[in-house]
């Protein structure tokens, strides 16, 4: 397996501890973003790693997902300290995750399904949609279309304006089952209309009934 670390200083000492320094993971550094670029296309990583400091960090991460040879690529920012603005850029750019340093006792298990992408299924199914208030409160219910699907999370078309970040409740009408659960909005992609969800909670076995699904299309 396949790591690219984009930083303009040396990870190791935060990084050392976690599964990407275990003998299976080969390691590859970049220090810019032109540098990055070039070595997601030439190595096909399975998973990228992005410092959110790192000059063009949005626009890398940007580049990456408009790139025919990079844009399935499993694509990590890194960040210290309380949320900053600039994550919000590195969220709507496309990446899968934000994991802030140093790192927590979950970070190896995020690592491990960031770096085995679940299959995904291009489709149009609908789905259902309706905001999460908090506290059992929830706002409008509205349509739209799930555009391809895996057990971890949807890419979703629909009129209706979300933010990175919103909380929803959704209900997944696959052929022979309804799949429901809350999901979050990681991802504004470039198209307007098309948010990247990644699923929070499926109810009862809900996931298995998706991979089954996804699997036999």
């Amino acid at each position: 397996m396949q790591a690219l670390i984009c930083s303009e200083s040396s990870l190791d000492g935060e990084l050392g501890a976690t599964m990407l320094y275990r003998s299976n993971v080969e390691r590859h550094a970049a220090r810019t973003a032109d540098e990055a670029r070039a070595a997601a296309r030439r190595l096909q990583p399975e998973i990228v790693l992005v410092d959110r400091d790192l000059p063009r960090a949005a626009e890398l991460v940007k580049e990456l997902r408009e790139d025919a040879l990079t844009r399935r690529l499993s694509v990590v920012a890194l960040a210290r300290g309380e949320f900053a603005s600039s994550e919000l850029g590195l969220l709507e750019a496309g990446v899968n995750a934000v994991l802030r340093l140093p790192p927590s006792g979950d970070w190896d298990d995020r690592l491990f399904r960031l770096m085995h992408v679940p299959v995904r299924r291009e489709i149009r199914v609908p789905v259902h949609l309706e905001l999460d208030l908090g506290f059992g409160a929830r706002g409008e219910r509205f349509a739209a279309v799930a555009l391809n699907l895996s057990v971890n999370g949807m890419l979703v078309e629909t009129s209706h304006r979300l933010q990175v970040g919103d909380d929803l409740v959704f209900a997944l009408e696959l052929p022979k089952a309804t799949v429901e659960g809350t999901a979050t909005v990681v991802r504004h992609a470039s198209n307007a209309a098309q948010y990247g969800l990644e699923l929070a909670t499926v109810k009862s076995d809900g996931r298995v009934k998706l991979k089954a699904w996804v699997d036999g299309l």
